[in-house]
């Protein structure tokens, strides 16, 4: 559906420089510079605000088919949206999972329907995710869906014979198989991150080296077939040398941090709050200050929010019961600012590249991740940097409250949301 609105950005600040205006004519950019004005076009005054390409996020559970208590494609993408995205990719495990043509397609159009923001299916890389069989990768990726990112998240890949037939089916057509790092021998019953906190609770230890293995192996079979491999939420110090080691030798290996991992420590499970619940665990203030560092020179490629909503009666239990997992997608953004921005280590230039750019391409999305100029896809959000507020998840446009940072203070506040010219949020709120 192509639409003719006239949309005139004045005064913001793009990736963070000085004032410019900004022409959206259609779905596109039309022109950037000063003192543009435009007959009939809604002006948008952006004083002060920062302007960012629409952020893409390469992990988001939307839960539909099968789990609508506790998210939709619709609230989902809502969620999304509100936070600043202009794409999400949506993870496999879905009831049913979503391993054939036909469910990675009515993921896709509900994702069309829902006109929030476009929704790349994740394909299963094993029937049911159960590790025993590939799942039907080049149907999914011949769909109208067309598949590139392959995922058993929530569950590991641990089986090496079939980790690496997967690593070779996608090759044909450039995919990248996205690995949830986790050796489930090493991880059995675990309820936390393995250490002093975990030894001080007597909650069983999830050890890093659980995820480290996993990555290392990895890393080598995607050298050996000459394919793609992508580190899901990686929490530790030691998985951030092992992709450096890889990087270093020019194999083709990507990881994405989430924005818990970037902030939360595992000192908050002390609280026995299930909150905090999610796999990988939080981990040291070590590994934190790792990964932030990762993140800042580039061996950790994005930012991914791995939104995973849960009903509350799943959440509000004791903590051996309780799900895990935490949402994300209207935090992201804030959380990236106060922990890599407000301290130094990366710029907003820089935050397109981990946030939009960078994981727009290891989908291969095309349209997103494109730079702020003349000619390109108007996929844009608008920020302000100076908003300070406390978390309340009752104004969350997600079906579910399951957020770590209730009644905490955070910086920066999405204000509008474009995908392709159109407004998905305006003043803060979805359209």
């Amino acid at each position: 559906m192509t639409h003719t609105e006239r949309t005139l950005i004045r005064g913001a600040r793009i990736l963070g420089g000085s004032p410019r205006d900004l022409l959206i004519d259609g779905e596109t950019v039309a022109e950037v510079g000063t003192g543009l004005s435009a007959a009939g076009a809604a002006v948008v005054e952006a004083d002060g605000l920062i302007l960012l390409p629409g952020l893409v996020d390469l992990h988001t559970h939307l839960r539909e088919p099968g789990r609508e208590d506790s998210e939709t494609v619709l609230t989902g993408t809502r969620a999304a949206a509100a936070g600043g995205f202009t794409a999400v990719h949506a993870m496999a495990n879905t009831f049913p999972v979503a391993d054939t043509a036909g469910v990675v397609e009515q993921v896709w159009r509900l994702g069309a329907e829902s006109g929030y923001c476009d929704v790349q299916p994740v394909g299963a890389v094993t029937v049911g995710l159960e590790g025993k069989q590939l799942a039907e990768l080049g149907a999914m990726h011949e769909s109208a869906a067309r598949v590139v990112v392959f995922s058993d998240d929530g569950k590991c890949v641990d089986d090496a014979v079939m980790m690496r037939r997967a690593l070779e089916y996608v090759k044909a057509f450039d995919g990248v198989i996205a690995q949830h790092a986790q050796e489930p021998r090493l991880t059995e019953g675990a309820q936390m991150n393995e250490g002093i906190v975990s030894a001080e609770l007597g909650l069983a230890g999830w050890p890093a080296v659980a995820e480290e293995s996993i990555i290392a192996r990895d890393v080598l079979l995607a050298a050996h077939v000459g394919s793609r491999v992508h580190v899901c939420h990686l929490s530790t110090a030691g998985s951030v040398e092992l992709v450096r080691w890889a990087k270093s030798k020019g194999w083709q290996v990507t990881a994405e941090v989430t924005p818990h991992h970037l902030l939360l420590t595992d000192d908050l499970v002390r609280s026995y709050d299930p909150v905090f619940k999610v796999n990988p665990p939080l981990r040291t203030e070590e590994d934190v200050m790792a990964l932030r560092e990762a993140l800042a020179d580039g061996t950790i490629d994005c930012v991914a929010t791995d939104h995973a909503p849960h009903p509350h009666e799943d959440k509000d239990c004791e903590w051996g019961a309780a799900a895990m997992g935490m949402i994300g997608l209207e935090t992201a953004l804030s959380v990236v600012q106060h922990t890599m921005v407000d301290t130094g280590l990366l710029d907003w230039p820089a935050v397109a590249d981990r946030l939009s750019a960078r994981p727009a391409a290891i989908g291969r999305l095309g349209g997103h991740g494109r730079p702020v100029a003349a000619g390109e896809p108007a996929n844009l959000t608008l920020l302000d940097p100076a908003h300070r507020a406390v978390v309340e998840p009752g104004a969350f446009a997600s079906r579910s409250r399951n957020t770590p940072y209730r009644g905490r203070e955070l910086p920066g506040r999405v204000l509008h949301t474009f995908l392709r010219g159109r407004a998905t949020v305006r003043d803060g709120v979805p359209v």
